[in-house]
């Protein structure tokens, strides 16, 4: 349970909050929205798992303190508002007050930018899922040779780039004329994000580059902190735009999204600390599978609607299954 003290008690907080804004039906809605948050990101704790067991207690800890706070109020409301401030070229108070006021329109024009979303995010999680899936250094393989031989394509260098520009362009030619060119761009810049975070961070992983560009960064691990932030901001753009679907009341969603946000990063700590990803060996993959998905799901949502319900389902299917196939390799190995 210490793991999960600092989260009942800004659960606390946040209902205690949603109660003086809400009542009971504020904190009702607040409860739904931190479940739904956390069935959906479990696929995403397992991913911050394995990175965050390559950083420092330091800079878990400050996962778990800056973090949330850049979590909540940065990536599901500031950055919304952002988005939604340069969609319509308001300036960044009057789309705040419009989000307090009349969160009808501000709701509106959160789901009128949902194709830029939807592109930026799923193909920055396509490069995650990629780079996982196209590793040719990676031993063990959660489908056999099947999953063998699709990391051996990890061998043709910048193959997962291609990979993913050329989806990105089927898609794009698949789309409505009209928001071609904004799926595009904001794919593009998904995957750019990502080669510049990646990049970094791999530059700092190696101690004598490292040490010539900056040690003092190398050993803070920020690149790995900014991975995690972007990586945690790609999972919650839809969660964000379906808790619209649920409540259009701005603070109670992110009070809602806060509880579940707490949790995940508290479960992703736990999971770092009693080693569950080395006792469950297929646990990552099985997240990068659901990963995989989500990224697929975004990309084709910027044309149909997708239940989150059907994220999460596909999500914890392939979690479930990946601990059992541990379950079963650790048996055989024993």
């Amino acid at each position: 349970m210490q793991h999960f003290r600092l989260s009942f008690f800004i659960s606390a907080l946040c209902l205690a909050t949603a109660f003086w804004w809400g009542g009971m039906i504020g904190v009702f809605i607040a409860v739904i929205l931190g479940v739904l948050e956390i069935s959906l990101s479990f696929d995403n704790a397992v991913v911050n798992a394995s990175v965050l067991k390559r950083m420092s207690a330091r800079w878990q800890q400050y996962f778990l303190t800056w973090g949330i706070l850049i979590a909540v109020f940065g990536m599901r409301l500031v950055f919304p508002v952002l988005i939604v401030s340069v969609a319509t070229s308001l300036d960044f108070i009057s789309v705040t007050q419009m989000a307090l006021e009349d969160p009808a329109t501000y709701s509106q024009h959160l789901n009128n930018v949902h194709v830029q979303i939807s592109a930026f995010g799923g193909m920055f999680l396509l490069m995650v899922f990629f780079k996982f899936i196209l590793d040719d250094a990676k031993e063990l393989h959660w489908l056999g040779r099947i999953e063998e031989r699709v990391s051996a394509l990890g061998k043709l260098k910048a193959i997962e780039i291609i990979l993913a520009l050329g989806l990105l362009l089927i898609i794009q030619k698949w789309l409505p004329p009209e928001i071609r060119l904004e799926a595009l761009v904001a794919g593009i810049s998904g995957l750019i994000l990502f080669v510049i975070v990646d990049s970094f961070a791999a530059l700092f992983e190696n101690q004598e580059q490292g040490d010539q560009v900056s040690g003092v960064v190398k050993q803070a691990g920020i690149m790995s902190f900014i991975y995690l932030e972007v990586l945690d901001a790609s999972f919650s753009f839809d969660g964000v735009i379906g808790a619209f679907a649920i409540t259009q009341d701005v603070i109670i969603i992110m009070l809602g999204l806060a509880i579940g946000a707490m949790f995940v990063r508290s479960l992703t700590v736990y999971l770092v600390n009693r080693g569950t990803l080395d006792d469950y060996v297929f646990l990552e993959h099985g997240a990068h599978y659901a990963i995989g998905v989500l990224a697929g799901i975004m990309l084709v949502s910027m044309r149909y609607h997708i239940s989150e319900v059907v994220t999460g389902l596909v999500g914890a299917i392939l979690i479930a299954l990946s601990i059992f196939s541990s379950i079963r390799y650790n048996k055989k190995n024993a």
